[in-house]
């Protein structure tokens, strides 16, 4: 199983829900939200990040030790 992620992530989430979008985060919350669509909830969120990491699990790689 894969150990390291590397499009996993809050941000790369919130650009897949909102492309283009403007924003500001403090810690997991907007601070800021400059765009016309609805802000994402944190379950789209969550969602987006768990289908990013399972599509990541079938991508065959090789760790370093």
């Amino acid at each position: 199983m894969r150990k390291t992620y590397v499009i996993t992530g809050f941000e790369t989430a919130i650009a897949l829900l909102r492309p283009g979008a403007k924003y500001q985060l403090s810690g997991a919350n907007f601070s800021e939200w400059y765009d016309s669509r609805p802000i994402p909830s944190l379950k789209e969120i969550q969602d987006t990040m768990y289908k990013l990491k399972e599509f990541e699990d079938t991508v065959p790689c090789i760790e370093l030790e």
